[in-house]
């Protein structure tokens, strides 16, 4: 680790009993405590990722991955809702420079929430955008002061186009305040997250509010240069990394005191126990070292000037996937290994059980991650693939002599 990165993890490790003593309170709230944000947020957690230009740490894409599986180790939900304020940071890095100090420089607590589906409207008008939409899924919206909406364009009443036919869509960023946020995050995991629906009705948002990832951005660091998307699937990756190992720290606790009704021993002598375990670390372990090695030679590669091949980019969305799917089976595993004791609330094993599979369910950690990197290794032509191109920005280089 570099000294940042240790850094950053060590302040993450020391909030970690203040976000257990919260994860009751948060999944009986449906949101995350105002306490316990302020404290992340208090520690610079939230701007890991926004630019050193306007006060960000800037911090390489493996710091946020460290920090946020061990704040999920704590709890899921506080690790999720890190994920999603971290990663949003990177907006700094595209925005105008007024707009990003706005947002990112003027407030040193600034969390932005949001949801990136196309579900919203931009009509264009003098100086922006009028902007209607509702967004699900919008997790940490009631902490947050800023918003993001993906929308579609429109010139009147016209969808903009671009050249292949498919519709233009930009990110607009706009007050939380400014927002309705309707109560409608009712789930069987992550509870915690505050993932409800938003909607804003013709509020106007400046141009320089906007972005595209298919443009070049403004900053010029390595951490602006990286394809962005992945870069989120890696740290949605590190929530089911955490929740595994806590799920792993639980079992290895309850197996020293309790008894198996099978052999009348204790768990820890249990072989299979023994072998769940076994597995379940080597699962946990093999997923995350594969994470890892590519995060960061996929980052040693940018920070050099090159630009990803489809299959380097296809290469970081399988090994998110995998991590995120081998902590899955790892927690599942110490679920069963726990017996009747994982179903008591008490316990939570079944916390966690709950937690990774919502965690998994997103489009970024999904199986057909999977078909999408084996057709990248067999050559086949990827451009329709919005995950590997959502964020390409030949286009945008071939257009910039610099570039």
């Amino acid at each position: 680790m570099t000294d940042v990165t240790s850094s950053f993890v060590d302040v993450a490790a020391a909030l970690a009993p203040l976000v257990q003593a919260s994860a009751e309170e948060s999944e009986r709230l449906r949101r995350l405590p105002v306490p316990l944000v302020e404290a992340m947020a208090q520690a610079g957690l939230f701007r890991l990722w926004i630019p050193r230009t306007i006060g960000g740490a800037e911090a390489d894409p493996m710091t946020l991955v460290r920090v946020v599986e061990e704040i999920s180790r704590a709890d899921g939900a506080a690790g999720w809702c890190m994920a999603i304020g971290g990663v949003y940071g990177v907006f700094g890095g595209y925005l105008a420079k007024d707009a990003a100090h706005e947002i990112y420089g003027s407030d040193p607590t600034v969390r932005t929430a949001g949801a990136l589906r196309p579900m919203g409207t931009a009509r264009v008008v003098d100086g922006g955008y009028h902007v209607t939409g509702r967004w699900p899924l919008g997790s940490g919206c009631q902490h947050s002061g800023w918003m993001i909406g993906n929308c579609r364009i429109f010139d009147g009443d016209q969808p903009r186009l671009q050249l292949d036919g498919m519709p233009v869509m930009r990110i607009m960023l706009f007050p939380t305040a400014q927002c309705e946020i309707f109560d409608t995050w009712h789930s069987i995991g992550l509870r915690g997250t505050g993932s409800h629906d938003y909607a804003v009705a013709g509020a106007f948002v400046p141009s320089a509010r906007s972005l595209s990832f298919r443009e070049l951005p403004v900053e010029q660091g390595p951490l602006y240069a990286f394809p962005t998307i992945a870069l989120f699937g890696a740290a949605l990756a590190a929530v089911p990394l955490g929740i595994a190992r806590h799920a792993i720290d639980i079992l290895v606790g309850l197996v020293g005191r309790k008894i198996a009704s099978r052999s009348r021993k204790l768990l820890s002598e249990d072989a299979l126990v023994q072998a769940d375990l076994g597995r379940a670390e080597a699962l946990l372990g093999s997923g995350r070292a594969f994470l890892h090695g590519k995060l960061a030679e996929a980052w040693q590669a940018v920070s050099a000037g090159k630009v990803l091949s489809v299959a380097e980019r296809a290469t970081l969305w399988l090994a998110s996937t995998h991590a995120a799917n081998a902590a899955k089976q790892a927690t599942e595993l110490m679920f069963e290994a726990g017996g009747s004791a994982s179903l008591d609330v008490s316990c939570g094993l079944e916390r966690c059980v709950r937690d990774v599979h919502a965690a998994v369910q997103h489009l970024a950690l999904a199986p057909a991650n999977y078909q999408m990197a084996g057709q990248a290794y067999l050559g086949v032509d990827m451009r329709s693939t919005p995950l590997l191109f959502s964020d390409d920005r030949d286009e945008a280089r071939s257009r910039s002599p610099a570039l």
